[in-house]
């Protein structure tokens, strides 16, 4: 028995949480990935894994064993990362995962700028508003929009997005002005539903939040359409302050309510804690780092 590939085998099945993801994610057969951890089981003298027909679970001795595993194998990748060059100069692969509208419209065009700086590195760009697990989704750094949990990941904190209401001038001076969010029972609004239920909205009142029920003229699946529908005179929208910083910029929106302006959510780049930092890593964000920051200045 090869233990260094049973060993791998194991962690990538309790990983992706089954045999048969494994079996896709390394790209052997399923009998092949069952075989191996059988294996490595009747060489421990333990059960890892408890097998029903819909998943599988690790045994307390396996969560343990897991850990260690992990420790092992990062050390080794280190080992043959350091022994490729990989930390002596900038070059390989890099996979990054951001946020479907903060990476399009922020991180993919510094990726492309720096695709330029260091024509030896290839990005993988991901975007996608689920949170990726770095480990078992094989990435590299990952830009996150929210409170980060105590982890093992280093956080480069970039900056603070808020959650700002707005609408053009034409339709403030034809409706009013909100200044409570109580006024907002008689408003129209222009809804963004990727940002929670669709009719009820979220403040910062009294020392704590509270959800106001809006009047949903328009429901739209895009920030754009949501910013040009207010823009056009529709009604208040209620969406991230990068996502209308230029409207606001160029007049089109105004913003109200700012002292009910839910707290900011942080955004960060977070990365895996390593003795060592790959030089691709190292450059990737040494670049994205300060770009990202000057983007993300709100000042209205």
């Amino acid at each position: 028995m090869d233990r260094l590939e049973a060993i791998s085998t194991f962690a990538a099945v309790a990983e992706a949480g089954g045999f048969s993801a494994a079996s896709r994610r390394l790209g052997v057969p399923l009998a092949t990935v069952s075989r191996k951890v059988s294996e490595l089981e009747a060489h421990l003298g333990a059960q890892l894994l408890t097998r029903s027909t819909r998943k599988v679970a690790l045994t307390e001795i396996g969560q343990q064993f897991l850990a260690a595993c992990r420790r092992v194998l990062d050390e080794l990748g280190e080992a043959e990362r350091l022994a490729s060059g990989e930390y002596e100069a900038p070059r390989g692969e890099l996979v990054v995962s951001a946020p479907h509208g903060l990476g399009s419209l922020y991180l993919g065009p510094i990726v492309t700028e720096f695709l330029v700086a260091y024509p030896e590195i290839d990005i993988d760009l991901r975007l996608t508003d689920r949170i990726v697990n770095l480990l078992e989704d094989q990435v590299d750094v990952a830009l996150r929009v929210q409170h980060l949990p105590d982890s093992s990941l280093i956080a480069v904190k970039l900056g603070e997005i808020s959650h700002v209401v707005c609408a053009s001038a034409a339709y403030l001076a034809a409706h009013g002005t909100p200044r409570t969010v109580a006024d907002l029972s008689r408003h129209q609004c222009v809804t963004f539903t990727a940002l929670g239920a669709p009719r009820e909205w979220t403040f910062r009142e009294k020392g704590g939040t509270t959800r106001v029920p809006v009047k949903s003229r328009l429901s739209v699946t895009s920030a754009a359409a949501a910013a040009s529908a207010a823009a056009a005179g529709i009604g208040l929208t209620r969406l991230l302050c990068y996502q209308v910083s230029q409207a606001i910029a160029d007049k089109q929106l105004t913003l109200v309510l700012r002292q009910n302006e839910p707290e900011p959510l942080p955004v960060s780049l977070v990365y895996p804690n390593g003795r060592l930092v790959p030089r691709k890593l190292k450059a990737f964000i040494d670049f994205v780092v300060p770009r990202l920051k000057e983007k993300l200045i709100f000042d209205p």
